[in-house]
């Protein structure tokens, strides 16, 4: 049987090198990105760029030999944007964010809708969004908030749209995940202050999201296009 071609975005730490290291299996060719060059390992393509999103998705096809199965975005940024900046810098950063969280998230997906659906078997996406997708961010990161709502809706749109294609869409939702940036968020917050809203009593680890990334890649069945799946401790629930 051919192994199942996968793309991640943003794999270089984190929830996103979880994931390669989940996906590093016999019956899989992965090909992750970062967003720096100089690592061999991984594409480099800053998602900030007009272009860098289809650059990376013909890049991944050719090495790929012509065939993607699953898509997972996970590549994303998270920076404050405190309502009292000047206007110029508080819309650079809105839209900085939203160019790399959700816009270039949106190509790639329409990248691999568009591939699926021209063969047979369809494809996979699984999409890394937030809890502050459903429950919101702080008042300095009402841009990350929108931008991973957005990126529910999106999953949700393409889940609806293209079924009937074999396109299928997930998408998992953390809470805080005991990766560089979640530490330094919940030593700016107040740490055990924060943890005491988390029932579980902790953040999440990245391999639990990694774990849910792969189950939604490779093993999820075709009935659950469209779920949205939340890994925060109970600190969100719908």
């Amino acid at each position: 049987m051919d192994r199942i071609h996968i793309l991640a975005t943003g794999t270089s730490r984190g929830i996103g090198a979880a994931i390669a290291a989940r996906l590093d299996r016999p019956d899989v060719r992965f090909v992750g990105h970062s967003s720096r060059p100089g690592d061999d390992a991984r594409i480099p393509a800053d998602l900030d760029e007009p272009g860098a999103a289809a650059a990376l998705w013909n890049e991944v096809l050719e090495r790929l030999d012509g065939r993607i199965d699953v898509l997972v975005n996970n590549a994303g940024i998270f920076e404050a944007a405190p309502i009292d900046l000047p206007d110029a810098d508080w819309l650079a950063a809105w839209e900085r964010t939203m160019r790399i969280n959700l816009t270039a998230s949106a190509e790639l997906c329409r990248l691999a809708v568009r591939h699926f659906a021209t063969r047979p078997g369809g494809g996979r996406i699984v999409n890394v969004a937030s809890r502050a997708a459903y429950r919101g961010d702080s008042p300095a990161h009402w841009h990350y908030a929108a931008s991973k709502a957005g990126m529910v809706a999106m999953t949700k749109s393409i889940a609806r749209g293209h079924a009937k294609d074999g396109v299928l869409a997930f998408a998992v939702c953390p809470g805080f995940t005991m990766t560089g940036m979640a530490e330094d968020y919940l030593e700016s917050r107040g740490g055990d202050k924060l943890l005491a809203d988390i029932p579980l009593g902790r953040v999440a680890m990245p391999d639990e999201v990694a774990e849910t990334v792969r189950w939604l890649a490779l093993d999820a069945p075709a009935s659950a296009t469209g779920a949205v799946i939340d890994i925060n401790g109970a600190s969100y629930v719908r």
